[in-house]
């Protein structure tokens, strides 16, 4: 991950302020709020986006907008100004890819809705994660084709936190609740899945993925493969959720997936605890499937229905 104390040697996108500390001037430049809103200075989000400069924060009044924007400034903060279903952008797309595309390094996104997002190649992302360090805080992403999708070529993290994904993803190729990269660290918090078409909830190839405290269900309609799969390994460590796999699901197998695609990443710990798995259609299906070396640990895990503990290498307490 990044590191902060690298600053000066300009190896992490710096703020305008810091940057200019670090050439040795001793102006500063404050951090400006950018107002979007029918009747504010910016009428859509991509107008603010288009002025964005370093560190601003950009709050975006309750209503519908059709559009798409790209945020090429760093260490945005990007926020609706009242509760996240009131705040919708939707229906467009920009540069072929979804709804927002963090060009900029460090951003935040919190209480909007995200919804409709529509490409030509059926990858459209409600956000397309494409500089280090992304942070979503009460974002609802509604049915679109992905709703994060994470660049091959980014670093650092992605932290979602008190979110909602519903009625994401669609196949050909296949879209994904979020599917991340090779990036150092995914980390999903107090979020809820719900109704996800053919692919996965989650899909992580970053080199560590928690899921935590989070609510990851098919429900009677949904048709997802996985609810989390780490396909080249990594540590991963899934506490405290919910976990259902529904009568509809396109992949019986198991629900936490480990190494499908070869390990290809170092995999210091697999750790699997204090999580309620249940099984609602008419086969089996396991709540961890490990095809790494590593043993998976699961322990304090609730199973009902057909719901089978492991397979693979690993132990159950």
């Amino acid at each position: 991950m990044n590191n902060p104390s690298l600053g000066c040697a300009l190896r992490v996108p710096l703020g305008r302020a810091a940057l200019l500390l670090c050439l040795g001037g001793a102006a500063t430049v404050a951090a400006r709020t950018l107002e979007v809103g029918p009747d504010k200075p910016f009428q859509l989000p991509s107008a603010a986006a288009a002025q964005a400069q370093d560190g601003d924060l950009i709050r975006i009044a309750p209503g519908r907008y059709v559009d798409c924007a790209v945020w090429k400034a760093n260490n945005l903060v990007i926020t609706g100004t009242g509760r996240a279903q009131d705040t919708v952008i939707a229906d467009q797309s920009c540069g072929g890819k979804g709804l927002f595309l963090t060009d900029g390094a460090g951003i935040t996104v919190r209480n909007l809705t995200l919804t409709g997002a529509r490409v030509p190649n059926r990858n459209g992302a409600g956000i397309r994660m494409q500089a280090d360090n992304l942070t979503v805080e009460g974002v609802r992403f509604i049915d679109n084709e992905n709703g994060i999708l994470v660049n091959t070529d980014v670093h650092g993290w992605l932290i979602v936190r008190d979110s909602e994904f519903v009625l994401n993803g669609v196949c050909s190729p296949c879209g994904h609740g979020i599917y991340a990269g090779p990036i150092d660290l995914v980390r999903v918090e107090r979020s809820r899945f719900f109704h996800t078409r053919e692919a996965h909830h989650i899909k992580s190839r970053a080199l560590r993925t928690e899921v935590i405290d989070s609510d990851l269900q098919d429900g009677p309609d949904g048709t997802s493969s996985y609810q989390i799969e780490a396909p080249n390994g990594g540590a991963v460590v899934v506490r405290g959720c919910i976990i259902e796999k529904g009568p509809k699901s396109e992949n019986h197998t198991g629900a936490i997936v480990i190494g499908k695609e070869g390990v290809k990443h170092p995999t210091p710990e697999i750790l699997v605890e204090n999580n309620r798995f249940r099984v609602d259609g008419d086969y089996h299906s396991f709540l961890v499937v490990n095809e790494s070396v590593t043993g998976a640990v699961l322990k304090g895990n609730r199973l009902s229905g057909s719901a089978k503990a492991l397979l693979g290498n690993g132990e159950v307490r």
